[in-house]
């Protein structure tokens, strides 16, 4: 479906270029109080490693099901101007982040509190 998204959004608006992500609306890189917008986390990340993408909000005809009546939706976009650009970008943003290490200094003080 995502596919069918992105093509929706090009075929929309050609100025996007080729290399265009569409954002989930519970995205890490959305701010969590402006989900218009991106966090300032995710903005610092585009300027140091993806210079030159734009984000946009774009309007689709889709389907809410297969074989459903289409209807006008908002999507957000990030467009970038390199594969390579896209690819870091959802490396790092759309991926399930890694769950912490343990800290395991703790762990050396505990068994050194413990009577033998």
């Amino acid at each position: 479906m995502f596919l069918d998204i992105v093509k929706a959004v090009q075929q929309r608006n050609p100025a996007l270029g080729s290399y265009v992500l569409v954002l989930r609306g519970d995205s890490r890189a959305r701010d969590a109080a402006d989900p218009s917008r991106l966090s300032d986390e995710a903005e610092a990340w585009l300027a140091a490693h993806a210079p030159g993408a734009k984000l946009s909000e774009e309007k689709v005809l889709l389907s809410p099901y297969p074989g459903g009546m289409p209807a006008d939706r908002a999507v957000t976009v990030l467009a970038f101007a390199d594969a390579r650009h896209l690819a870091a970008f959802a490396t790092r943003w759309t991926a399930d982040p890694e769950p912490e290490e343990p800290d395991d200094t703790n762990a050396a003080d505990d068994a050194q509190d413990k009577p033998d």
